[in-house]
Order: C-alpha cells, then sequence, then structure tokens
C-alpha cells in the first residue's frame, strides 16, 4: 500500500467519523483526531458485519465504502456513549 493510499483511506475515516459525530449530536465534543480513529474504526466495524452477515464486501472508495463507514461509526459512537454513560 502505498502513502497516497494510507492518506487517502485517513481521509475517508475523518469524512466518515465528521458525518457520525454529526448524525449522533457530538460533533461539537469530538475532536479531527476523534473523527478519523471512529471513522476508520467504523469502516472496520460496518465491513466486518456487511461480510460476515450479509455476505457482501465492501471494497474501494466509493459511496457504499462510505456508507457503511459512517453506518459502523454511528454504531461505535452509540455504544460508547452507552457503556460510558455519556448521552447528547
Amino acid at each position: 500500500m502505498s502513502l497516497i493510499n494510507i492518506v487517502l483511506w485517513i481521509l475517508f475515516g475523518a469524512f466518515a467519523g465528521w458525518i457520525a459525530s454529526i448524525i449522533t449530536g457530538r460533533n461539537k465534543r469530538m475532536g479531527a483526531i476523534a473523527n478519523i480513529v471512529v471513522g476508520i474504526a467504523g469502516a472496520f466495524i460496518g465491513g466486518f458485519v456487511m461480510e460476515n452477515f450479509f455476505g457482501r464486501t465492501v471494497t474501494g472508495f466509493n459511496l457504499f465504502s462510505l456508507l457503511v463507514a459512517i453506518g459502523g461509526a454511528v454504531v461505535l459512537i452509540l455504544v460508547v456513549g452507552l457503556i460510558t454513560g455519556k448521552r447528547r
């Protein structure tokens, strides 16, 4: 994997995490690093769910991948909120 691909995945994760933080109402409390981490982790979670429960693989930079990453990031933010007791 080239450096440009790594940078693109980080930007993709940041965007997905940012959108997820807006959807969950936590945008003002999350910084750029948190958005990146949540977006990348959300992409892994979403990809895992899609592949293992729905039989669809998620690859590449496309709208479907972005939606899966956002969905995974939203789930991650909500689960962390439930565990830590933090609400909107």
